[in-house]
């Protein structure tokens, strides 16, 4: 097994948190996991919500962030011990979308607490 560096292990996981994102949640891949999951109404305290849940083993994991994130990591850590340089090009890819995404989604937050404390303020003082 060949040595695999920091910065290699690094964008491995940026990649394998990148890709386990898109198999669960992005609307772009939705067409896989519709067939194994379906709607019901669920009654919360806001009223009637709808929820998607698995119709079988297969729709959980691909619904479960957490089981996802295991096939993601055996995909893409056996894709580049086995065919390191093929592999590569994925795991720059993703991992490059991985860490535009971590840090879209710190700015994001931040921006709408800036937002939340900026009203707040102008309402406090009326």
């Amino acid at each position: 097994m060949e040595h695999v560096s920091w910065m290699t292990y690094i964008m491995l996981i940026l990649a394998s948190y990148r890709l386990t994102h898109l198999i669960v949640f992005d609307k772009i891949t939705e067409f896989i996991r519709r067939p194994f999951v379906k709607k019901v109404k669920v009654e919360t305290e806001n009223g009637t919500k709808s929820k998607e849940v698995p119709t079988s083993m297969f729709g959980y994991l691909l619904k479960c962030y957490w089981c996802a994130g295991i096939w993601s990591a055996i995909f893409l850590g056996g894709a580049y011990l086995l065919f390191p340089k093929m592999a590569f090009i994925l795991i720059l890819i993703l991992s490059i979308a991985g860490g535009q995404s971590i840090i879209e989604t710190f700015v994001g937050v931040n921006i709408k607490k800036v937002e939340y404390y900026a009203n707040n303020t102008k309402n406090e003082k009326k």
